[in-house]
């Protein structure tokens, strides 16, 4: 099912995905920036045909935020209408709060029904998150329902299928990962980013994308910091691609390395010789594969 939407991954990813649509649990994935976690919730997404909704986490993200929010300018245009027509207080008050003057945020709309089955929920980077908002999360995850308090309690006819990712910028509280099916993704092994970069960009020859997986991985070797994810392999080779590169080379490496690092104390670190060090490095590793 992966594999038909271009996402290409090791059995044990492929077996915790499973039990989680299966079993209905929430599934916890945790690694390095640009290793295909926030990919595979797009591939659900789109292989079942579900609606994939987003909940993009960041510093100070509170519930209010996560669920739902009044408008309260149009709750103000309301009341001056109502004033000017002399509309009863009472009567007021009750179409005020109603779905009307409600603006849904992620949460609350995974907790709604979709035309297709359940949505797919991603929350992203839980990790840039604080505590309250993870505890909030547990009652949320748990009984798939939440309270506003001028509606009630909203659940969820049919669960979402949930997806949390997370980058280890910090730890996660256990009781969290409790509740869901765990799995770390690490960078793949040569022949699978292999395949990933085929399937990403088929237009890129088989030899160049050999020597640009090669590169990338010999770099991952270094210390560098911030390591360049599948992701960045991607962008990389279909930067080569549109500078018509067939092979790699220390000047297309020094011209394009901004495709793969993203910090200049990185990128520092490749220029003059070094570059050519790793790609000779990385082309021996070609002969003996």
């Amino acid at each position: 099912m992966l594999a038909g939407q271009n996402y290409i991954c090791g059995r044990s990813l492929a077996t915790v995905t499973f039990l989680a649509l299966k079993l209905g649990r929430p599934l916890f994935l945790e690694g390095e920036a640009g290793t295909g976690k926030t990919e595979i919730a797009k591939a659900i997404a789109a292989a079942l045909g579900r609606r994939l909704i987003r909940l993009q986490c960041y510093e100070g993200l509170d519930a209010a935020s996560a669920v739902y929010e009044w408008n309260f300018a149009a709750q103000m245009v309301a009341i001056r209408a109502a004033e000017a027509t002399g509309t009863g207080a009472e009567s007021l008050r009750t179409d005020l709060f109603g779905p009307e003057y409600l603006i849904e945020r992620p949460l609350l709309q995974a907790m709604r029904p979709q035309d297709g089955g359940a949505p797919v929920l991603l929350i992203d980077e839980i990790d840039r998150t604080d505590e309250p908002f993870e505890a909030f999360l547990l009652e949320a995850l748990g009984d798939f329902q939440v309270t506003i308090p001028e509606l009630g309690t909203i659940k969820a006819p049919e669960p979402p299928i949930v997806i949390l990712t997370s980058n280890r910028t910090r730890e996660v509280h256990d009781a969290l990962k409790r509740r869901c099916l765990y799995h770390w993704v690490d960078y793949p092994t040569f022949a699978r980013e292999t395949e990933i970069l085929q399937a990403r960009v088929p237009e890129a020859a088989a030899g160049l994308s050999r020597e640009v997986v090669a590169f990338v991985q010999r770099l991952r070797g270094e210390d560098l910091f911030k390591r360049p994810g599948v992701a960045e392999t991607i962008d990389w080779a279909k930067c080569l691609l549109a500078l018509d590169v067939i092979a790699l080379s220390p000047e297309v490496i020094a011209d394009t390395l901004g495709a793969i690092l993203k910090y200049q104390d990185d990128i520092a670190r490749l220029q003059g010789s070094e570059a050519k060090r790793l790609l000779d490095d990385a082309k021996k590793a070609l002969e003996t594969a």
